[in-house]
């Protein structure tokens, strides 16, 4: 289960319908997340969309700095490159990636790059 606890309620409401936008368009992501066994307890947001790589990855370093252990950060972000580094940055560093998912809109007028979001979901562990 996934407990939102954002303070700023634009970041809530992103939050919450990105999480939307994945049960609607990958099944198979939404069914990993409702098998963690563990409440995910997401207390910052990183909006990295729009950003190239490596900003994504500073600012969710950045944000992980400010949560408990246990506590959960959820990054979205376009750059592909992103999510490569996000999964490298949990793996060396020990953290738990809980989600790593894309999503693409469909949309007619836009640049189809930019309609493809990456959602990861990570869980500070062990202090780090």
């Amino acid at each position: 289960m996934i407990q939102l606890n954002l303070s700023d309620s634009e970041q809530k409401q992103l939050a919450t319908d990105s999480l939307q936008q994945i049960k609607e368009t990958n099944p198979s992501a939404q069914s990993t997340l409702d098998g963690v066994s563990d409440e995910i307890n997401i207390a910052a947001l990183v909006d990295g969309r729009g950003l190239a790589c490596p900003m994504p990855l500073l600012k969710t370093k950045v944000a992980l700095r400010t949560l408990a252990e246990g506590d959960s950060v959820y990054v979205l972000a376009t750059d592909p490159n992103s999510q490569i580094d996000l999964a490298a940055f949990c793996q060396q560093s020990g953290l738990t990636l809980q989600l790593n998912t894309r999503t693409d809109a469909a949309t007619e007028d836009s640049l189809k790059k930019l309609d493809t979001i990456f959602h990861l979901i990570i869980t500070k562990t062990n202090g780090n």
